[in-house]
């Protein structure tokens, strides 16, 4: 007699919680796909979102028990734009227009960017709370995916000047490494059971 493997409560809704977000990104993606002006861009959110349909997947094939073997999805190569660039450029941020009815492509990137910040930030949470290997693998597998597609984003973002990474003086960063100290030598551990 088969018995279909049971999991713990907290790792079956958080998982199911988990497929029904991806869900919800899928749209959104075909909707920010729809909207999106550069192609570089477009490139970027088909094939994020091709991405997210594998683990959307997964997740349904772990959640009916079909005993998927819990491999690292394909990871198409990242489009790389160059170095990011540290520093500002004539930096400037246009206000928000409260009755857009079209997204720009930064706000569209903002997006995406921040969706995948948060993804892997709560992926890995709930690997933390998993009892179930496979299942564990799962969010560890999608945290990692996310923090690859947010990396990607920011390149794009700082390659078009979307998101530019403030540096701070060399007296200070200077200072503030002199200010670290090494560690104290780990004392050998002993047994007090002989």
């Amino acid at each position: 007699m088969h018995t279909q493997q049971r999991f713990a409560a907290h790792e079956f809704l958080e998982t199911q919680e988990a497929v029904r977000t991806k869900a919800a990104h899928i749209e959104l993606y075909g909707v920010l796909f729809a909207m999106a002006q550069d192609t570089h861009l477009k490139d970027i959110l088909f094939n994020q979102q091709r991405r997210m349909l594998e683990g959307y997947d997964y997740g349904i094939g772990l959640l009916q028990g079909r005993g998927i073997a819990m491999t690292t999805p394909h990871t198409p190569e990242l489009r790389i734009y160059e170095r990011p660039q540290a520093g500002l450029q004539q930096p400037s941020m246009p206000g928000p227009n409260p009755n857009a009815t079209q997204l720009s492509d930064g706000s569209i990137a903002t997006i995406a960017l921040n969706l995948h910040k948060t993804g892997s930030a709560v992926a890995m949470l709930w690997a933390c709370e998993c009892v179930d290997p496979q299942i564990r693998q799962y969010h560890a597998t999608s945290a990692n995916i996310c923090q690859e597609m947010a990396w990607e984003m920011f390149q794009y973002m700082n390659y078009k000047g979307f998101y530019q990474a403030p540096q701070l003086a060399d007296h200070t960063m200077r200072t503030m490494i002199q200010a670290v100290q090494p560690a104290e030598p780990q004392q050998p551990y002993q047994t007090h059971f002989q």
